[in-house]
C-alpha cells in the first residue's frame, strides 16, 4: 500500500521544523549570552565621542552599614546558622547561645530576633 501523501509530508517537515527551532534557539543564546568586551560588570558602558574609546561607568559607593558591634539584635535570614550569624556579627557562638538560651540552634526561624549583647 503506497504511503499517504499527508503522512509523507509530515515525516519530512518534522525534522526540518526541529532543525529550524534549534537554530533559532542557538541564535537567541548567542545574541544574548556573555558580556561584550569593554562592558562593565553591571552592564553599563559609555563611549567617549572625542577619542572613540569606551569608558565604563562606576557604581556609586554604598553607604557603610552599621557595624555589627553597634547592633544589639540580629534578625535571622533564610539559610542562616548560628555559626554564620556569629561570623557576620563577630560574636562567638557560645556568647550567642548564652544571650539567647531559649533559642534552639538547630531550629532557627526566619525573622527570629537574636540578642547580640546585653
Amino acid at each position: 500500500m503506497p504511503p499517504n501523501r499527508n503522512q509523507s509530508s509530515a515525516r519530512l517537515l518534522a525534522p526540518v521544523a526541529l532543525v529550524a527551532f534549534a537554530l533559532a534557539v542557538s541564535l537567541v543564546v548567542l545574541a544574548s549570552g556573555g558580556k561584550n568586551e569593554g562592558e562593565s560588570p553591571n552592564g553599563s558602558r559609555k563611549a567617549d565621542t572625542a577619542t572613540g574609546q569606551r569608558t565604563t561607568a562606576t557604581r556609586p559607593a554604598r553607604p557603610a552599614a552599621t557595624r555589627p558591634a553597634d547592633r544589639s539584635t540580629y534578625t535571622v535570614k533564610p539559610g542562616d546558622t548560628l555559626g554564620k550569624i556569629a561570623e557576620k556579627v563577630r560574636v562567638e557562638v557560645e556568647v550567642l547561645q548564652a544571650l539567647n538560651p531559649a533559642v534552639d540552634p538547630q531550629a532557627l526561624v526566619t525573622g527570629q530576633k537574636l540578642k547580640l549583647r546585653e
